[in-house]
């Protein structure tokens, strides 16, 4: 990783986690949001704790994570634990719904409801689907 791509605060244990999930760069990191490396960093079976979340949040601020308000890191507390709700019942889904199970069915729809980080996908005109 050059230097000018090096994430502020996330050392290199960390920083491997991230270029699994595809974020290489504080650019990278910005666009998707601290909350949301997080959650992928979690989801790709990764161990986290709050220190990366605190570490990749003073990076999307451009301070060291020691500074974050108190109420910063209170948010990110809480963004965690919601995070740590839903795979908790997601996990909890399968295990009691077996494979297409509807609460898995539910969980699953529930994770892919959000906004895609790419707003500029590309738009299918009328005509495109004829012919």
């Amino acid at each position: 990783m050059a230097e000018k791509d090096k994430i502020r605060n996330v050392g290199p244990k960390s920083a491997a986690w991230l270029r699994q999930i595809g974020i290489r760069s504080i650019d990278d990191l910005r666009k998707v949001g601290s909350v949301e490396a997080y959650r992928r960093v979690k989801v790709a079976g990764f161990k986290p704790t709050l220190n990366l979340l605190y570490s990749m949040a003073g990076a999307e601020d451009d301070v060291h994570w020691t500074q974050l308000s108190e109420e910063r890191k209170s948010a990110l507390v809480l963004a965690a634990g919601e995070i740590d709700q839903v795979l908790l019942a997601k996990k909890k889904a399968f295990r009691t719904g077996g494979a297409g199970g509807i609460g898995e069915v539910l969980v699953s729809r529930a994770l892919e409801s959000r906004e895609p980080v790419d707003h500029e996908a590309p738009s299918v005109s009328a005509g495109d689907d004829e012919g």
